[in-house]
């Protein structure tokens, strides 16, 4: 939630906070925590949950009294509910979920019947626990762990405070869809996430069946505000059954009431955050499900709230150092053989090839005074200078000494680890955990201490800075050399998806390719904070893998900044299921995080959000060449000489994802494409809709002509056109028949109309690797093309929901 300094200064000394007209008594809630932990408790029991939430400004929190164990309650107090029924709880601090070991029970509101419900649940809920605890061992808590049969009956019964007695509140609706969760979690990668959505039992089950944002909708609570949150929450099932927009249903709740309450768990999740440095306590999790509605009043029916202690936070790393690693006025490499072909060799040729300066590089070997005319010497003492950038390619093992001896002897600014092995694979945690410590030490020095970016590292190409560290030889990937104008970044975890996708599309070129790796000091945050402020860098394409301890967060921050700052940043997140976890894991030795989290935040910061590998692809080529195209709306204009194609187009622009809309020609604009099409002979077989089969006799300049006069059309937002290589009326091979070259070929017009005209075009070329020279070409000159009309559209219509959020971003400043 956005905050004054007024507001966040008085939230964090503990006096109470405002905002959006609510009183949040923060000085109570910490005390609340301070109770609990003071008896030993890291959690608070309902009738405590319900304290919070009375002063944090929820409107209506049950009554509720606690017959504690051994305790003798009169009739007054068995009486004191409103009301024919009433509602008793089992309390425990380690039983969770209470329906189904019978912890919960709806009596009738009479001093006797509750008298001897209280009495059976104290005997009957040990009972059922155990057996449960018996059938699930894995779930048990720790602190009954090895325990069976009548001991551990008695442990659970030792732990059980007694029974709340609770306030029962009818609500209007038991039918599907009329109860409410909203919850904070902190997550280890984006801290604190609030989520809301379809609340009772069935929550699981509901997330799982529907489609994404469908069910649940999360964000973190240092990205949005109260109404940010109903914004989003607005497109769930869950607010169109609240606010009977279903048939059949009536509104249970208003809108300000769901905007009051995500304003006070955004308020709260930010006090008690783990990225607030003044928190007392961290609020691990706090959890109402459900909230139930009852005469337009939010009636908590259940909760749980866990906290801890803050955790000692890493030292800050120096990232603006990261400009000496991509810009290095001077690179020593470890490494290289004097007599074959190794990693540091192949660096050292690729350095080299890309243009660094040969008298600023520096080879750490003893014994040998040069290699491929570079200068040698001995050990890192002997160096004649601090380094710019040492790149460290070696043996895993070598590394820690390494590490140590550039810290000790001050030698480099920044570090390159290539080798693997650092954390990912078993019996290797304990040497990347050594390693960390001794460079988060370095970091406490006065200037930062050097920046290490790896282990794992496939390494960096750099054009501003004229060297490129890949190991890989230039026969397995050809390198884009030269000086020219290249507007993007490109940060990969993974250092194969990068050269992956650039060996299969050689258009992308990146200024910057930089393969992060394990993360063992820089960061995916780092490297966004420091590329969103470079003015050259338009676009930032990110593959992640997983994200260090609250990285996430600060990585959000960062594309917010960049996209505020007019960048496109393009995003994909593996590791969306277990298995998929699983092996990034291994792979890396980043814990991937909850998925929805991480999509949503990402998103919510202003990223294009790729689903598949190949979605990534065609958003990085799209954003390279339309970054300074004028997205106006998502009204298409689809123009081919086939029909297949012509239809193709207009079936694929809406998913769950993304949509587009098939434009309506203005008049003027119908009346100029008739003319082209009776100059051409086609008027009698073609008419002007939307798409428009324009017949294989059209020729290049009436695909050009055409092209050009829906772009003029205030109606067309974006253009696709088929260019119909097969065509016996067009230009599209590499001879003198149809030679490409010819003066007035698709290959000539259209990238001419792309550069002059502002709206997206965006070229198809459905056919077989007889027209890769039609397509080499046409991109060499600035045209983005696809090689399927379907493709074509589905990239362009999610890039230009993408650029269209980012716009109402910067609108809201």
């Amino acid at each position: 939630m956005e905050k004054s300094r007024d507001s966040e200064s008085a939230e964090m000394s503990g006096e109470s906070d405002y905002s959006a007209g609510l009183f949040i008594d923060f000085e109570a809630i910490t005390g609340l925590f301070t109770k609990a932990e003071a008896e030993g408790r890291h959690s608070l029991f309902e009738y405590e949950v319900y304290e919070l939430l009375t002063r944090s400004g929820a409107e209506t929190p049950p009554k509720v009294r606690l017959l504690a164990k051994g305790a003798k309650p009169g009739d007054e107090v068995l009486s004191s509910m409103p009301g024919e029924k009433a509602v008793l709880k089992i309390v425990s601090p380690t039983i969770v979920h209470k329906t189904e070991v019978g912890g919960v029970r709806v009596v009738a509101n009479t001093p006797e019947k509750i008298r001897s419900t209280w009495r059976r649940m104290l005997c009957e809920v040990p009972e059922n626990y155990a057996a449960w605890i018996e059938r699930n061992p894995g779930a048990a808590p720790s602190v009954y762990r090895g325990l069976s049969g009548q001991e551990l009956e008695a442990a659970i019964a030792r732990d059980v405070r007694g029974v709340l007695l609770v306030q029962y509140m009818p609500p209007d609706s038991e039918a599907f869809g009329n109860e409410l969760i909203v919850s904070l979690r902190n997550t280890r990668e984006f801290g604190m996430v609030i989520s809301a959505g379809l609340g009772g039992t069935d929550t699981e089950l509901y997330a799982e069946r529907f489609r994404k944002g469908q069910a649940v909708v999360a964000a973190s609570t240092e990205m949005t505000d109260g109404r940010g949150f109903f914004e989003l929450f607005k497109k769930t099932i869950s607010y169109k059954k609240l606010a009977g927009l279903t048939r059949g249903q009536r509104r249970i709740v208003t809108d300000d009431q769901l905007v009051e309450c995500f304003t006070s768990f955004i308020a709260m999740g930010n006090q008690y955050s783990p990225a607030n440095p003044e928190a007392p306590f961290v609020l691990d999790e706090l959890e109402i499900n459900p909230f139930a509605f009852t005469d337009f009043l939010m009636v908590p029916l259940d909760g749980l709230c866990r906290f801890s202690r803050p955790s000692e936070k890493s030292l800050p790393r120096p990232t603006l150092k990261i400009g000496r690693l991509l810009h290095p006025s001077s690179i020593g490499i470890i490494g290289v053989s004097s007599n074959r072909m190794n990693f540091g060799r192949i660096i050292l040729h690729n350095v080299l090839d890309n243009g660094f300066d040969r008298s600023a590089l520096r080879i750490i070997r003893p014994g040998i005074e040069e290699i491929d005319g570079v200068r040698c010497v001995a050990d890192l003492e002997s160096l004649d200078r601090k380094l710019d950038l040492l790149v460290v390619a070696v043996d895993a093992e070598k590394v820690p000494d390494i590490v140590d001896a550039v810290i000790e002897l001050d030698a480099a600014e920044s570090v390159m680890l290539i080798p693997g092995g650092i954390g990912e694979k078993k019996g290797s945690e304990e040497r990347a955990r050594l390693l960390k410590e001794n460079m988060n030490r370095a970091h406490g020095r006065e200037d930062g201490g050097p920046i290490f970016l790896g282990g794992n590292c496939l390494g960096v190409v750099s054009h501003p800075g004229s060297y490129d560290t890949l190991f890989i030889p230039e026969e397995k990937l050809p390198k884009q050399r030269g000086e020219r104008r290249r507007n993007a970044a490109f940060i990969s975890q993974s250092g194969a998806f990068m050269i992956t996708r650039v060996s299969k599309r050689p258009s992308l070129d990146p200024a910057y390719m930089v393969s992060i790796g394990n993360q063992t000091d820089l960061t995916l945050g780092d490297f966004m904070i420091y590329l969103k402020d470079l003015p050259e860098i338009e676009v930032i394409a990110v593959y992640a893998e997983g994200f260090n301890d609250l990285d996430g967060l600060a990585f959000s921050k960062a594309v917010r900044q960049a996209v505020l700052a007019g960048k496109d940043v393009i995003f994909y997140k593996a590791g969306r299921t277990p298995e998929g976890k699983t092996a990034t894991s291994g792979h890396t030795a980043s814990l991937a995080g909850d998925y929805m989290v991480c999509e949503s935040g990402i998103r919510q910061a202003g990223a294009m959000v790729a689903q598949t590998f190949t979605q990534f692809e065609d958003l990085f080529f799209l954003a390279e060449r339309l970054h300074g195209k004028t997205i106006g709306g998502n009204r298409l204009a689809a123009v081919s000489g086939a029909g297949f194609e012509a239809v193709g187009m207009a079936d694929s622009i809406q998913s769950d994802d993304y949509s587009l809309r098939m434009s309506t020609f203005s008049g003027e604009t119908t009346a100029k494409v008739e003319e082209i099409l009776r100059l051409n002979r086609l008027d009698t077989l073609v008419d002007v809709k939307n798409p428009m089969d324009i017949n294989p006799g059209a020729n290049d300049q009436v695909h050009a002509g055409i092209v050009e006069i829906l772009l003029g059309d205030p109606e067309v937002d974006a253009v696709v056109v088929g260019l119909d290589p097969l065509s016996p009326a067009t230009y599209t091979l590499a001879d003198d028949k149809y030679s490409l070259e010819a003066e007035n070929s698709v290959a000539r017009l259209m990238p001419e109309l792309s550069d002059r005209l502002k709206k997206p075009l965006v070229g198809v070329v459905d056919g077989g690797k007889l027209y890769d020279p039609l397509v080499d070409l046409l991109e060499e000159r600035g045209l983005p093309v696809f090689r399927s009309s379907d493709r074509a559209v589905a990239a362009l219509a999610k890039y230009i929901e993408g650029r269209r959020f980012a716009e109402q971003l910067r609108l809201k400043g």
